[in-house]
């Protein structure tokens, strides 16, 4: 059993900051998948997660794992570097007014070469071309990267509440 303390985040307005650049180095493509199948989650949730006990979305089955990533109010978008995905982001529109960031993060061997804040602020920019945005959320806990609560806050979102909660 480990003790996780959840912090949630929202962004009320759309940043003052422009879309950002991508780091200086090998070109990388950011793709909207379109329908994508379970197996392309799945596999992007596990390279991404799985140093971060990302588990609950293995218990889904796949119809509910399906009517989640295929539902339209639901976009996944995958960072494309070097011919293999190196990171992913989703955007959860279901709650009217609300683009929700369910979902972001790098494989290990893209953390720490700059893509993290280029992924979180396009990912925040997209969120906001959503029709009808009023506000963005996200949450993080710790189990993820340490210094992910850091990033969402200097990207503009800011705590709101936190939960502490037992895991096995």
């Amino acid at each position: 059993m480990v003790e996780v303390t959840i912090t949630y985040l929202e962004m009320d307005a759309r940043p003052s900051y422009p879309r950002p650049h991508q780091p200086i180095g090998s070109a990388a493509a950011l793709l909207h998948a379109e329908k994508p199948p379970t197996w392309w989650f799945l596999d992007l949730y596990r390279a991404v997660g799985v140093q971060y006990q990302w588990t609950d979305r293995f218990d889904d089955s796949e119809e509910e794992l399906r009517a989640f990533v295929q539902d339209p109010d639901i976009a996944l978008y995958t960072l494309i570097r070097h011919g293999w995905p190196a990171g992913f982001f989703m955007l959860d529109q279901r709650k009217k007014g609300v683009c929700d960031l369910a979902y972001l993060g790098l494989v290990p061997e893209m953390v720490g070469k700059g893509y993290g804040k280029f992924l979180l602020q396009e990912a925040i920019h997209t969120g906001w071309d959503g029709e009808g945005v009023e506000k963005m959320t996200v949450n993080t806990c710790t189990l993820d990267h340490p210094r992910a609560l850091a990033l969402y806050q200097s990207a503009g979102f800011a705590p709101v509440r936190q939960v502490h909660e037992t895991h096995d």
